[in-house]
């Protein structure tokens, strides 16, 4: 062995000599800690916009501030819209934080201290009591001028305080001062039925607002019914169009048309039948049988009748190969072809020793590892892969100095992984998650914004922008990017597209064939960029449990989809010391973005009592990571409406176990990716699996 070979391999034990007993200092330190968090005051009352200062110390078993960072947030039912503290992140073990109330409620300031292990992290909270501001008005929502007898519409209200807050859930009584001519009955419904003018009010409190609603005599004198198909699927979407006109064969565009459904299912012993219509009549069923379709306008119906049979879509999962990882947990993956034409696999680790591996999953029913790299972390995360294969990035989490960041890589050979350049500067929180995307990474940053790093030249790495929301307790957890277009998760904000180029060069969308409307293009035209990041168009949902997005165009409807994934643990967390499978909750929402400025949730992939994490689409096939549910591979093709699993719309599923696993025999799926025909998924407990989708053999009977 040369001298020079020798000296490395020397300087390489003593490097990972100094990083694994760095660690362990760090560890011991941590484990003999006994902390706790002192605030002034200790509980906290305030209007909405009040701001208050708190002061929030660390201190140690002596009574003595300890210079351990950590982060503050706002904890509780949409908290993090609700309540601002700042600074979010605290180096030193004193700050005199600032707490600003946005909406009323009761929620929690919390503080967690930034450790190395997660099990080590110390928590202290006070509680935040934000008054609800008096009541000032009731508005209508698109109130009617007039309506027809014999027919029915809803009206609706909404409830606003002194604060400029809509109040939501509020019981506002509405009336009709002439039940004989128009009546209004306690959900809303006001029902015309002889010709006047009534005054409906809407009350709560003292407060009141009214409108005048006429009844004109009734045109209507027929009601057609029409429907696209005759029969389907489940899971297929059937749009029915009903027109009402009157005795001259003229259309009555404001008629109001309702429809509903009655069904009978195709075997008496099974599933009832179980179906919905939307009130524009888009129509779809989850089991199969006999349905029928009936539209209303007063005292006219019509009505029409479609055969639904089984989606049976007669596939499964089988399992091909397992690249086993049983003494660490495992995060994500990416499969690649190298510049050799083999194929290859790199898969992070968490809450370890900071190793990531590289395979050769060429042969995935014989995958090997290759190569490991180990850095200074507990936790990687996330791993990209560069469009031409050569660079690869790395988070970092944990690390023992708490500078945590990013590490470089070159992998032009997998087999012999080179580091090419380390990035921590202000990224001290830790870096979650990753993108490589045109010479540049994009690198979520302490959950609070994504930084925006040029790797031109790999070896010297540079930030050149970043992009933060300005919404009170913002936060963000992933960023995929596809055709010039960052799409973000951020919690509680939702889905963000962001412009990195691809709406400047007037076409967000270009891989659709066609140009963006001028509408969204022109006011960002010579505008977004890597260095100048702009958002555009977002969607945010209820929960607040945004932890993912993946962007598809539907192949038959050429509609534009983000899917937009929760991540979530109502049930709690036991931690993965305590060797406990873990029970997620959480769904996959459709969200259509064919119109960027007014987009729609139009369906739904659920497990029940799972969670989803991680997904892929491609070729209108979703393969979805969900937890303790598995992998899950779903089609998606055609118009998307509600709820997916329960149509049968799902190809096959795959639950991975081990007896030797992190936690023995219990799925923990990560994340897929489809690769060259195989499906390649990491399982936090148990490591690298490929899978295939193989037809179901026809089973005989005895």
């Amino acid at each position: 062995m040369s001298r020079i070979k020798q000296n490395f391999i020397l300087l390489a034990l003593m490097t990972l000599f100094i990083v694994n007993s760095s660690l362990w200092s760090q560890d011991v330190e941590e484990d003999s800690l006994k902390l706790k968090f002192k605030f002034e005051p200790e509980s906290i009352q305030l209007g909405v916009g009040d701001t208050i200062i708190v002061k929030i110390q660390l201190l140690n078993e002596a009574g003595e501030i300890h210079k351990m960072p950590f982060i503050l947030y706002a904890g509780g039912t949409k908290a993090r819209r609700s309540v601002e503290v700042l600074p979010r992140l605290v180096k030193g073990g004193s700050v005199d934080a600032k707490v600003i109330a946005h909406r009323p409620g009761t929620f929690k300031v919390n503080a967690r201290t930034v450790t190395v292990k997660r099990e080590n992290r110390m928590r202290g909270e006070i509680p935040v009591d934000v008054a609800f501001p008096p009541l000032e008005k009731i508005t209508f929502i698109n109130p009617p001028d007039h309506i027809y007898t014999g027919t029915a519409i809803v009206i609706e209200t909404q409830v606003w305080d002194k604060a400029g807050l809509e109040r939501r859930g509020l019981d506002v009584r509405l009336t009709s001062s002439n039940q004989q001519t128009a009546s209004m009955d306690e959900y809303g419904n006001l029902s015309a039925h002889k010709t006047g003018t009534v005054t409906i009010q809407a009350q709560i409190e003292d407060i009141e607002a009214k409108i005048n609603v006429k009844v004109l005599a009734n045109p209507v004198e027929r009601l057609e019914l029409s429907a696209n198909m005759k029969d389907a699927r489940t899971g297929d979407v059937i749009e029915f169009k009903a027109v009402a006109r009157n005795g001259l064969g003229k259309v009555i565009e404001d008629a109001p048309i309702s429809y509903s459904v009655i069904g009978k299912p195709e075997q008496k012993r099974g599933a009832p039948a179980s179906a919905f219509i939307e009130q524009d009549g888009r129509f779809v069923a989850e089991t199969p049988g006999t349905y029928t379709i009936l539209a209303h306008c007063g005292s006219f119906v019509e009505r029409k009748t479609v055969g639904v049979k089984a989606r049976n879509l007669n596939t499964k999962l089988e399992l091909v190969g397992h690249g086993e990882v049983l003494d660490v947990y495992s995060s994500d993956l990416w499969v690649w072809e190298g510049a050799d034409g083999r194929d290859y696999a790199v898969t992070g680790t968490w809450g370890a020793k900071g190793d990531t591996y590289f395979w050769d999953v060429t042969d995935p029913a014989n995958m090997k590892t290759i190569d490991t790299v180990r850095v200074d972390a507990r936790t990687i995360n996330d791993v990209k892969i560069s469009e031409d294969g050569r660079i690869a990035v790395i988070s970092r989490e944990g690390a023992s100095n708490r500078k945590n960041g990013l590490v470089i890589l070159d992998v032009s050979n997998p087999a012999d992984v080179k580091i090419l350049s380390r990035f921590d500067d202000k990224l001290t929180g830790g870096v979650h998650n990753v993108f490589i995307y045109d010479n540049h990474i994009y690198a979520v940053n302490n959950g609070t914004r994504y930084d925006v790093i040029n790797i031109e030249d790999p070896t010297n790495p540079y930030r050149v922008s970043q992009f933060e929301l300005k919404t009170p307790g913002h936060g963000v957890h992933d960023v995929w990017i596809e055709n010039g277009i960052a799409f973000s998760s951020n919690w509680q904000d939702g889905v963000q597209l962001v412009d990195i180029g691809g709406v400047t060069a007037g076409r967000p969308f270009r891989k659709f064939g066609e140009t963006a409307s001028p509408e969204i293009s022109s006011p960002f035209m010579g505008g977004g960029s890597p260095t100048n990041p702009i958002q555009f168009a977002g969607y945010e949902y209820a929960s607040g449990w945004n932890h993912a997005a993946f962007p598809f165009l539907n192949k038959e409807t050429k509609k534009f989809y983000v899917l937009a994934g929760d991540e979530a643990f109502p049930y709690g967390l036991s931690g993965p010391n305590k060797k406990i499978p873990e029970i997620a909750a959480g769904w996959i929402h459709f969200v259509d973005f064919t119109d960027p400025l007014n987009p729609k949730e139009t369906a739904r992939y659920e497990v029940p009592e799972a969670g989803s994490h991680n997904f892929w689409v491609e070729d209108d096939i979703l393969y979805a990571a969900f937890y303790n549910g598995g992998l899950r591979v779903v089609d998606v093709s055609g118009d998307l409406m509600g709820d997916l699993y329960k149509q049968g719309r799902e190809i096959g599923w795959f639950l991975p176990m081990h007896r030797d696993a992190s936690i023995p025999n219990a799925p923990m799926v990560w994340g897929p990716q489809p690769h060259k025909g195989t499906i390649f998924f990491t399982d936090m407990n148990s490591g690298l699996w490929a899978v295939r989708i193989v037809e179901k053999k026809k089973e005989g009977t005895n």
